[in-house]
């Protein structure tokens, strides 16, 4: 926070504290304490801050509300007056849907950015807002700044690509990126966007500081945790296929082009409930025999595991032969069980564990002590329309200013990838087998239980290939764990891009943890690794 109110110029610093398991654990904290439930390091960081920003005359705004938006906006009015720092502070709720979602933690509705826009307008300086989507910690300063109302659906679809583009950080400037070397992001910077009054933006950063933002690192950014080209919010429903994005210089590219439709009639609520318990063993084999040593250990647990509702085995093969170390050596057999019961899972399981340590496989050891079995969350995404959510600005000064629902929607559909334009194919040539990150960047993330996976192409002539050449079959060729999911290609050809979207591949979301990469981050990674045959012309 510092950084960006000391770097340079700044009209609003906005920032993202939530993500889906955030939710879950602040629920956790309210069951503990009904007062708590927003994000504590937001008010460290305003305690070094806030007189910062208030000489600065930089306004505030973030979601680190999180359960409890009217608890934070006290405590920051508590913390200005123990600072003594003159500002004014609101607040935005009713996307707490909690009680009308029974065994729920946790039901929080997506809302856009008007209730962000109406508390600015009214002269407030830090805005605190709950579970708001991520672009509209940026449609609600643009919409107020402007003058925006509910019908602009362009220029408001621009400022969600950019909130789309900020909304994680140094993701956008290096960090995380596919080629990282590119530059240098050992300590990237932080992204900011200078958004113009039609809608279009400069993704750039503050002079001097790390990374770097180029076309392709804004790209990443744009796939990241995305489906198909309509990218709907409570506010308006983004085309990603008509982006266009070009450089405009050093650390800055241009945004322009985005084209907007009417939101869609519902909202998306977010629910996080309590799952049951789990518990984990991961046990090491070392040397000779690990396929042999893997089942003797897997049938000595399984009269403890017989009443286990839920049973994982996985094998990782991290040996090799003849190892230079005792780690290079050993692969890792882990077990993973869930049940609704703590004791199923708990101490009876791990003494089952610990007790083979002399009665099992040679070299028997594992990489921590299990425990007692601890509580995991599951994540559900459902729908409700907007006229049934209550959303509401509360204002500096106490006022309460409802913030109604769009006149205009219009239900979400897919673009259908026939009516994408795709370039002509590369002609016929040598070929190479080599891996696909050679000439694609990727980047993957979860949206509850499911995956996306986006590819993009570097040059024109590597996108004709990719284009032709990724298809769906060939994407669950490269990754047999998607083999039996649904996965849908979305051409995003102004990208140079394709978006893959996997369903159910993260079972019931991240705090479930359903698979060893649990949020699917690394899913892109393993995609570029694999080698295919590539025109050796695009090597």
């Amino acid at each position: 926070m510092r950084e960006m109110l000391t770097g340079g110029d700044l009209d609003v610093l906005t920032g993202d504290y939530l993500a889906e398991l955030t939710m879950l654990i602040l629920g956790r904290d309210r069951l503990k304490d009904p007062s708590a439930g927003y994000a504590r390091t937001f008010l460290r960081q305003l305690e070094e801050c806030l007189g910062l920003a208030h000489e600065r005359g930089v306004r505030i705004v973030a979601n680190a509300g999180g359960l409890n938006p009217a608890g934070l906006a006290g405590a920051v009015r508590e913390l200005a007056g123990r600072l003594g720092v003159p500002v004014r502070v609101a607040h935005v709720e009713g996307d707490d849907l909690t009680h009308a979602h029974p065994g729920a933690l946790a039901a929080h509705a997506y809302l856009g950015g008007f209730g962000i826009a109406a508390c600015l307008r009214e002269g407030a300086d830090v805005v605190v807002t709950g579970r708001v989507t991520d672009a509209a910690l940026v449609t609600g300063p643009a919409a107020a700044h402007f003058g925006w109302q509910p019908g602009d659906h362009d220029r408001l679809a621009g400022a969600v690509v950019a909130g789309h583009v900020l909304e994680c950080g140094a993701q956008a400037t290096g960090g995380n990126y596919a080629f990282f070397q590119d530059g240098d992001v050992r300590r990237p910077g932080f992204p900011l966007a200078e958004l113009d009054e039609d809608g279009g933006c400069v993704i750039t950063k503050h002079p001097g500081t790390g990374g770097f933002v180029d076309v392709g690192t804004v790209t990443a950014q744009l796939l990241y945790e995305t489906a198909g080209a309509r990218y709907a919010g409570p506010d308006v429903t983004a085309r990603l296929d008509t982006v266009r994005l070009s450089q405009d210089g050093p650390d800055r590219v241009r945004v322009e082009g985005v084209q907007g439709e009417a939101p869609p009639p519902t909202l998306k609520v977010g629910l996080n409930k309590l799952g049951g318990f789990r518990n984990e063993v991961v046990f090491v084999l070392t040397g000779l025999d690990v396929e042999a040593k893997a089942a003797l250990v897997r049938e000595q647990m399984e009269p403890a595991l017989g009443k286990v509702a839920d049973v994982r085995w996985e094998l990782a093969r991290t040996d090799r032969p003849d190892a230079g170390t005792e780690e290079t050596a050993s692969a890792l057999l882990r077990l993973v069980v869930r049940d609704p019961d703590q004791r199923a899972v708990g101490r009876a399981l791990s003494g089952a564990a610990v007790e083979l340590a002399l009665a099992s496989y040679p070299g028997f050891h594992v990489l921590a002590p299990p425990g007692k079995g601890a509580p995991y969350g599951v994540f559900e995404d459902v729908y409700v329309p907007q006229v049934q959510v209550d959303h509401v600005a509360v204002l500096h000064d106490g006022r309460r200013v409802t913030v109604p629902p769009p006149q205009g929607t219009r239900a979400l559909d897919a673009v259908p990838e026939h009516e994408t334009p795709l370039p002509e194919p590369l002609p016929p040539g040598p070929t190479r087998r080599a891996p696909l990150g050679l000439v694609a960047g990727a980047r993957s993330g979860d949206k509850g239980g499911d995956a996306n996976v986006g590819v993009w192409a570097r040059t024109h002539d590597a996108w004709r290939w990719l284009a032709h050449e990724l298809t769906v079959d060939r994407f669950r060729e490269l990754l047999p764990e998607t083999g039996p999911l649904k996965v849908t290609r979305h051409p995003l050809p102004n990208l140079r891009a394709l978006n893959f979207a996997v369903e159910g591949i993260l079972g019931q979301g991240v705090a479930a943890q359903h698979r060893f990469d649990p949020q699917a981050k690394a899913l892109g990674e393993w995609l570029r690794s694999r080698h295919l045959e590539i025109p050796e012309a695009l090597l």
